[in-house]
């Protein structure tokens, strides 16, 4: 059975990535790439779909664990009777080929060590061939090979690798795992030393450019580095998470694959790296967010793959059973056809950014930009599908509505802070025309609250972000009113849920239930901060970073009743939220708006 999904670490070399469980196990990892098919997929079975494990003979979890410093590279301490072992887990930054090296190491005494290789291609669903290739091990199954180099003696048993060993104080034994695609020559070998070295001077290097310094320096540079992990580095497009079908409650059907770039994302990617120093990954953000979204703004999507793909077509695996159960196991997302109209917003506001903090000549992508206005200012009446991807009935969702004003109000401030050309007068009352419209049919008066969508009384977590867009100031007694409403209506044990997932006629057209999502707790810490109650702000801060892993991960969501983490792991909206949180703590704006002289017109 898999480890809990807050049990795993991640490791990984810009283009995919590798979960390690307690137990020295690496449940999860898709080659060549974050989207391809997984060659362990032991998280959403059992070993039958493939693992790599690693540890004492007969041990359980290791002893403690941690990364090496403010790197990706993974250290496993076992403690056992007859001494003590290190298992340091690592990918090196992409060369040529996918690499997973493994190094165990002997700290005391002298441990016996069991290995176990079992290699399911495509899901876990094709045993490949295994056969000798001079020392190593190679194995082939379709478009896809690997290669195993250690000089420890390996055999095979039940349709596996194994390898039975000791190793005693100061030394060490490698094990390297090399993909390639099987039509390719094998690639040369790496040293797994040499690799070592240069990947701790890699990390190191990288996370040294940091400039954030405040309060809470070592959780937002872990959370940095993991959102560069998440990073596929020939496109600079990052993926909302490394996992696919992790469950918003276990045993449920609410399981979908994140292995794909969302424009949900833009601007709080931007704001999360452009705050902390990382200008060329904010530019390479930018360029792939252009690249995805060039063409006919009517054909924009809520998300493209990590090359812009835009096909994403969303299928089940039957035969894997799912996480503890949770089933079906869903690869693609068939939420990549729905209208979001919150998306053009998100774009046109990520532009705004990125104009705001110089990283792009004044007018790039302008044109695309008033391509897209076009489409808003024809299409911001309809319904949609809010940027929680409901699958079922359209609604006027208020947070949409307002980020179609986001979009207005930033061609605005283009126009008349920025100098480009554009029908200014008529984005001012497009402006003007949607923020009465939300005003009048978002807004509960009764109930001082904004509502999730027009005509209803459920609320919606999204709501807190109102403010930070500029849609009204933090000092307006409507958004008083409505951060007061989310946390009585929508608090679960203090942290908080997206919407009621079974009230006002199950807007969300799914079954069962989920958990407190941690980005929206974030959001709450912000708002609560920005309205003067700075203590409850920074109390709820703390205990969301205390609800990471021991490795500083959070996932998608949190159940607060057993205490677990759920949905895909690691989560960059999560990360992101966390950074750009410390960041408005420590008394940095991440309001996106040009401030403005006066609010008296709303």
């Amino acid at each position: 059975m898999a480890g809990r999904i807050e049990d795993y670490a991640l490791i990984g070399d810009l283009q995919t990535a590798a979960l390690v469980g307690r137990d020295g196990s690496i449940d999860w990892l898709c080659l060549p790439r974050f989207d391809s098919p997984a060659c362990f997929g032991a998280l959403l079975h059992d070993e039958g779909a493939g693992h790599w494990k690693i540890a004492p003979t007969g041990a359980g979890d290791a002893t403690r664990r941690g990364y090496r410093g403010e790197t990706l590279i993974l250290e496993s301490v076992w403690e056992t009777p007859g001494g003590c072992v290190r298992v340091v887990d690592f990918m090196p930054p992409r060369d040529q080929a996918a690499d997973v090296v493994r190094v165990v190491e002997g700290l005391s005494g002298r441990v016996a060590m069991s290995m176990r290789l079992r290699l399911r291609f495509d899901y876990g669903s094709l045993v490949p061939w295994v056969r000798r290739d001079g020392d190593d091990l190679a194995a082939v199954a379709g478009p896809d090979a690997v290669w195993l180099r250690t000089d420890v003696d390996l055999s095979g048993h039940d349709h596996s690798t194994v390898a039975e060993f000791t190793v005693g104080a100061g030394e060490r034994v490698a094990f390297v795992l090399t993909y390639q695609p099987s039509h390719l020559p094998r690639p040369a070998p790496v040293d797994a030393y040499d690799e070592l070295a240069a990947t701790e001077q890699f990390w190191t290097d990288w996370i040294g450019r940091c400039t954030y310094t405040g309060r809470w320096s070592a959780p937002v540079r872990r959370a940095l580095i993991t959102l560069k992990a998440l990073t596929y580095a020939p496109t600079g497009g990052i993926v909302a998470a490394v996992t696919t079908s992790l469950p918003e409650q276990i045993g449920g059907t609410r399981n979908w694959d994140y292995r794909y770039c969302w424009l949900r994302d833009a601007t709080f990617t931007l704001q999360a790296l452009l705050g902390a120093g990382f200008v060329s990954e904010a530019k390479d953000w930018r360029e792939w967010l252009l690249r995805a979204v060039a063409g006919n703004p009517a054909d924009l999507q809520i998300m493209y793959g990590i090359d812009g793909t835009r096909r994403l077509p969303e299928y089940n695996l039957d035969w894997l059973s799912g996480y503890e159960g949770s089933a079906p196991v869903r690869v693609g997302n068939d939420a990549a056809g729905q209208f979001q109209l919150d998306v053009w917003g998100e774009v046109l506001d990520g532009m705004h950014v990125s104009r705001e903090a110089g990283i792009a000549a004044t007018g790039s992508g302008w044109d695309l930009q008033r391509a897209m206005l076009d489409f808003l200012e024809s299409n911001w009446q309809r319904p949609d599908n809010s940027l929680w991807e409901i699958r079922a009935t359209r609604q006027h969702f208020v947070h949409s509505k307002v980020m179609a004003w986001v979009g207005f109000d930033r061609a605005v401030t283009a126009v008349e802070r920025h100098r480009l050309d554009g029908p200014v007068r008529r984005w001012r009352a497009l402006r003007d025309q949607i923020h009465a419209d939300v005003c009048t049919r978002g807004f509960d008066a009764s109930r001082n609250t904004f509502t999730q969508h027009y005509g209803s009384t459920t609320l919606d977590a999204a709501l807190l972000l109102l403010p930070r867009v500029g849609f009204l100031p933090w000092a307006d007694s409507r958004v008083a009113g409505t951060i007061t409403a989310i946390q009585q209506e929508l608090t679960i044990d203090g942290l908080l849920a997206r919407y009621p997932t079974q009230a006002g006629g199950n807007v969300d057209g799914l079954p069962g239930a989920e958990g407190v999502f941690l980005a929206c707790s974030f959001w709450l810490a912000d708002a609560l901060h920005s309205t003067g109650r700075t203590t409850e702000a920074e109390d709820l801060f703390h205990r969301l970073l205390d609800l990471r892993n021991d490795v500083g991960l959070l996932s998608e969501e949190y159940d607060p009743a057993t205490g677990r983490h759920l949905g895909n792991t690691p989560q960059a909206f999560t990360m992101e939220a966390l950074i750009n949180t410390a960041r408005h703590l420590d008394g940095t704006t991440t309001d996106t708006a040009t401030p403005r002289p006066t609010y008296d017109q709303y």
